[in-house]
């Protein structure tokens, strides 16, 4: 039974167009511009009356009371070092946001607070962004963005009188600060002042600017734009002599990119790798030899070496590809650290500056590892480990014998690992194909038909989900109920062709992928369709939306956040259009049709039966701007069969995720887990 009337009223627009022959509907078009005084009182009405689903219930009070409990451990970063300075974020437990912290010594001295992003804001949603220091150790350069945007602005400070420069950077994006080796500024990407919404205008055509301490932002110097390409993106870096510039152009969320580079005796940036034959990350360089990671020919990856010689670029293979995709490569103390991945549980190697093996770095526990940075000729560095049952843990290595210490470890309040266990599991897809399963539960319950399942996943833009530890993950294990993570195609778990399989065309792998893994767990008796609820974020929330709606059956509670689920218009907001090389382009009529068939927005299917679903979203993200949720949620809550009902969070000044402040989360994980699991006790 449809029960619409309940519902706040979501106006229908009466939009129906035909696009490649195909007749589409889209009534609830108006909510694209989601800053509108009748979108806004929409939102409105909406949180109004979902908040009295999520107020109440035990299990909302049981994680918000646990999570306040969890939280107040201190925490940590990874430790990066500079100029014999030791740099890391700390959080007492209390703290909205994290405090950069920094040590004036590399053994016993004091650290001291470098910036805190606590007194940015009295409600803690401006946060810290970005930071990076100057070669010498004597500036800062940091970003900050407001209630959760992906615009940041950029400020300058001197470290050692702490005072703050008068120039300030301003529409910057998907940009660090990258330092010149002279310490006299930084390079940063800038696009233009927007002209229309800024939290929704179309971000293009970048450009790549120098900025000098001392001067007006008006003043930077323009380093490198191609107006022919306005979707090209950019990034740089500098060698370590300070021969070479090395600009790495991308071409919106393709791994693949080209590599440009301007020696000191050239004029102009000289293209090395003009076309989109692979990824080429730059590591680090020794002399006039330039490290990369590279995919070129090699999908599970390998590093290479560039030698520049008399105007002459020479390639050669230093560690070839192995059976193992490789998750991250440094080079410290002139030995290159591979992490490489197997069945996504990590396996540090480490070879000379020739690609001689030297060492399998020994390890006793199974998860995710992390770190390494630092200098080519630094002696220590840091590296960090953590699975989903285990906290974090860091600790300093001796890059000469490989010995290592813990550093500093999370301690929670009444957390015991014993009283946990995780276990990964495979199980097999639609087409045979064998996926990776982690499950991971208090280690003293039954767990059987009856327990809450939480199963997550991506399964996109060649980004792998590892084992690591979580906070809202424990506190649905914490009420008795399994959090099963699957690493779905699309990811990069087993190299490019893991991705490859999970894009474009082969997109349905990855749903496909989803829905059997809640067709194993039941099968194996953890937890059964009445029991499981089912969550994923951004790419992860069209996930959700398009597996919920292929298998309605499977699931009790769905859980899409921040998705993207309009897909014939993802690619006319903000860096929507970026995501084409993962999607495909609507506007190509071959692509356009394969995304209609899967688009949740355009596949709900009026009078079907869909299980309870809360979608969240922020009414200031413009990652994936807020206008998918928004009519993916409308379009349910007309055609919803059933009295399942069909609500939307939408949080207040917050945007995709980053910097969003303690107490938001905790709400907000409280509210969205606690209404999952009072859903599921129903049953």
């Amino acid at each position: 039974m449809n029960n619409d009337e309940n519902y706040p009223e979501s106006r229908k627009d009466g939009t129906i167009e035909e696009i490649f022959g195909v007749t589409v509907e889209d009534q609830y078009r108006w909510l694209e511009d989601f800053t509108s005084p009748e979108s806004t009182a929409w939102e409105q009405n909406q949180n109004k009356f979902t908040e009295k689903y999520l107020k109440k219930g035990p299990f909302t009070r049981n994680i918000g009371k646990d999570l306040e409990k969890v939280w107040d451990g201190e925490s940590i970063s990874t430790p990066y070092v500079q100029n014999d300075r030791i740099f890391y974020y700390f959080n007492e437990g209390d703290w909205q946001h994290s405090k950069l912290m920094m040590k004036d010594c590399l053994e016993e001295c004091e650290a001291e607070v470098l910036i805190d992003p606590n007194s940015f804001s009295d409600d803690g949603t401006f946060s810290l962004g970005g930071t990076s220091i100057s070669p010498d150790g004597k500036w800062i350069a940091y970003s900050i963005s407001d209630g959760g945007s992906d615009w940041r602005i950029w400020k300058i400070m001197n470290i050692e009188t702490r005072a703050l420069l008068e120039e300030t950077i301003n529409w910057s994006k998907f940009s660090g600060a990258v330092w010149e080796k002279n310490n006299s500024g930084f390079y940063y990407q800038k696009y233009s002042e927007p002209t229309d919404e800024l939290l929704a205008d179309i971000n293009e055509q970048p450009k790549l600017m120098f900025h000098k301490l001392g001067t007006s932002q008006d003043e930077d110097e323009l380093i490198y734009e191609n107006p022919e390409q306005p979707r090209w993106g950019w990034s740089i870096s500098i060698s370590e002599n300070n021969a070479h510039k090395i600009l790495s152009i991308s071409d919106g969320t393709e791994e693949k990119n080209r590599i440009y580079i301007k020696s000191n005796d050239s004029e102009n940036f000289i293209p090395v790798i003009d076309e989109l034959i692979g990824e080429y990350g730059y590591i680090t360089s020794k002399d006039d030899v330039l490290f990369f990671y590279s995919t070129e020919n090699a999908p599970n990856g390998k590093v290479s070496a560039l030698t520049i010689k008399n105007g002459s670029y020479v390639w050669n293979d230093v560690i070839s590809e192995s059976d193992f995709a490789i998750r991250s490569v440094n080079i410290v103390n002139e030995k290159i650290v591979i992490n490489y991945l197997v069945d996504t549980i990590s396996k540090i190697k480490f070879f000379d500056m020739d690609g001689n093996h030297l060492n399998d770095f020994s390890f006793e526990l199974a998860g995710t590892i992390g770190g390494f940075g630092g200098g080519i000729d630094d002696k220590e560095t840091y590296f960090n480990f953590s699975n989903y049952i285990t906290p974090t843990k860091i600790y300093k290595i001796n890059m000469e014998d490989f010995s290592y210490d813990v550093f500093w470890e999370e301690r929670l309040a009444d957390h015991i690992v014993d009283d946990y266990e995780t276990k990964l599991w495979f199980y097999e897809s639609k087409d045979g194909t064998k996926i990776p399963l982690h499950i991971s539960s208090l280690s003293n319950i039954n767990v059987d038909e009856n327990t809450p399942v939480l199963l997550y996943g991506y399964g996109g833009f060649d980004i792998s989900i590892l084992p690591g530890f979580s906070k809202r993950f424990l506190s649905w294990m914490n009420q008795g109920g399994v959090v099963a993570v699957a690493s779905l195609r699309g990811g990069s778990e087993y190299g490019a062709k893991w991705h490859e399989d999970g894009m474009l065309f082969n997109k349905q792998n990855v749903f496909d992928d989803f829905a059997y893994a809640a067709k194993f767990l039941h099968a194996t008796g953890i937890g059964s369709p009445e029991t499981t609820a089912i969550e994923g974020r951004s790419n992860g929330g069209l996930l959700v939306g398009a597996t919920m709606l292929q298998n309605p059956e499977l699931f009790k509670v769905a859980l899409p956040g921040v998705g993207v689920m309009d897909m014939l218009r993802f690619h006319k907001f903000t860096i929507g259009w970026a995501w084409t090389s993962d999607y495909g382009s609507p506007d190509e009529k071959d692509a356009f049709l394969n995304l209609y068939e899967y688009s949740p927005y355009h596949n709900i299917q009026d009078g079907v039966c869909y299980p309870t679903t809360l979608v969240f979203t922020s009414n200031r993200d413009d990652r994936v701007v807020p206008s998918h949720s928004y009519k993916f949620a409308a379009r349910l809550q007309e055609a919803q069969g059933c009295e399942n009902k069909i609500l939307i969070r939408i949080e207040d000044r917050a945007g995709h995720g980053a910097g969003t402040p303690r107490s938001k989360q905790i709400e907000a994980i409280s509210e969205i887990y606690g209404f999952a699991l009072n859903e599921i006790s129903k049953k």
